[in-house]
């Protein structure tokens, strides 16, 4: 299931600042968002183009500013980054990265089985 998505690259450190910025605050200027950070305006539009590029943001444009907004919501790009592991490091298995999570008191046994039985509702409602 997960190798049918689509890959996206994944978030730095400083662009994962900014888009938990943008998520929390859809429709934010560059300026709004370098406010309380002491990094450039260079920097910031960098990194929002940046982030435009790999597909996490999209803009409009008011007058001459750009306002930005998340292109996905923030579980969506969960999910992908799930993805990511469950590909790279688990071979594709969602059982593997599961069961190691389990394995690894990550997760409860029980937790898990919640999960199920919400997952399984989830489905039958649909």
């Amino acid at each position: 299931m997960f190798s049918r998505l689509k890959k996206r690259k994944p978030l730095s450190a400083l662009e994962q600042r900014l888009m938990d910025y943008v998520w929390a605050h859809p429709g934010s200027t560059a300026d709004q968002c370098r406010a309380g950070r002491a990094l450039k305006d260079s920097t910031i539009r960098t990194v929002l183009r940046r982030l435009e590029e790999k597909g996490y943001a999209t803009h409009t444009v008011q007058g001459r500013t750009y306002v930005y907004r998340a292109a996905q919501g923030r579980q969506n790009v969960a999910a992908d980054a799930v993805r990511n592991i469950v590909d790279r490091l688990c071979g594709g298995s969602v059982e593997q990265l599961l069961v190691g999570m389990v394995d690894n008191d990550v997760i409860d046994p029980g937790e898990l089985e919640q999960l199920a039985r919400k997952i399984a509702l989830r489905k039958e409602g649909k």
